[in-house]
């Protein structure tokens, strides 16, 4: 009896969560697999969000903008209707209700939708001691509160450095922990390949299904993949962001130089028909880290990239 009835209620959370995420064109863990090499085809459409980092200089070095002017900003200087946050620019506000009621406000008043929160600086999900991670969860929690009170959908968190492929069992008991917590919240726990094991395909895929959670996904970024010395990739990142697409629940479009409204480095065209082939359809938050551009002239040349490339037809170079 408490057997039949905890599959039921695992069965409902399950079904739940999954319905949820499609309503939203955010991918689900059950999505099929798909190529890294895709056939020629319409890329599908999806919605284009402004991640924060992409102003990081503005925001710490200028100071020429706060995290509260970051809504307005996002609508009125790049007509952008949706933002990701990332928490170092608001460290200390994640339980300041008043600050993030008006954050909230500021975002409905100007028509912009609060995506996630990225999340920096709150520990190490993969710590060796358990001692550490329980800390790190809880250092996450508050977070997790932030985001629902903002009307997200997810907070990215980074996975830590102490797993592989073989060995999750540590940051995956970690990360599942969160992801409970998250659902109460009806906030996912997201993971970008962001450095580490979370850059290698096989380790972030092991940890998606050591926790196999409706709640727990990817946040595959463009860019953020190993290089060589001379700036080479080091693994086929094609391959690889068709690899964690089936969990993903954002998608991060890292650009850095362009070159006849192309970004020079990734094919992004080959890399948004992956996205189209997954079935996802959510937010593609733009993040630029390039150097020869300014950071608006860099948002605004990977806006119209992105613009130009949905809904046309990908074709395979020969």
């Amino acid at each position: 009896m408490i057997e039949s009835s905890t599959s039921r209620r695992t069965f409902l959370r399950t079904s739940l969560a999954g319905g949820l995420a499609l309503a939203s064109g955010v991918g689900s863990s059950w999505a099929a697999e798909v190529s890294g090499q895709p056939a020629a085809g319409k890329i599908g459409d999806f919605k284009i969000s402004l991640a924060q980092w992409s102003l990081h200089n503005a925001l710490n070095k200028t100071k020429e903008l706060t995290n509260l002017d970051f809504p307005k900003v996002a609508r009125e200087q790049y007509g952008i209707d949706a933002v990701e946050f990332v928490n170092q620019f608001f460290k200390d506000k994640a339980h300041d209700s008043a600050y993030l009621k008006d954050l909230k406000t500021r975002a409905n008043d100007h028509g912009v939708t609060c995506v996630l929160i990225m999340i920096d600086g709150e520990g190490d999900l993969s710590a060796k001691e358990k001692a550490d991670r329980t800390k790190a969860v809880e250092n996450h929690k508050k977070w997790v509160d932030a985001a629902a009170a903002l009307g997200c959908h997810s907070i990215r968190v980074n996975t830590g450095g102490n797993y592989s492929p073989t060995d999750v069992t540590n940051v995956a008991e970690a990360c599942s922990a969160l992801t409970e917590y998250g659902d109460q919240h009806k906030i996912n726990i997201i993971c970008e390949n962001h450095g580490g094991p979370s850059s290698n395909p096989d380790a972030l895929i092991a940890l998606m299904k050591a926790v196999g959670k409706p709640g727990f996904g990817t946040l595959p970024d463009f860019g953020n993949f190993p290089k060589d010395k001379k700036g080479e990739y080091t693994i086929d990142v094609y391959d690889a962001i068709a690899r964690m697409m089936p969990y993903a629940k954002g998608v991060s479009a890292k650009s850095y130089n362009f070159s006849s409204n192309r970004e020079t480095s990734l094919d992004y065209a080959r890399i948004l028909k992956i996205v189209t082939d997954s079935g996802y359809h959510g937010y593609v938050g733009i993040e630029y880290e390039g150097q020869r551009l300014t950071e608006p002239q860099g948002i605004k040349a990977t806006k119209e990239l992105l613009e130009s490339v949905r809904g046309s037809v990908y074709r395979p170079s020969v």
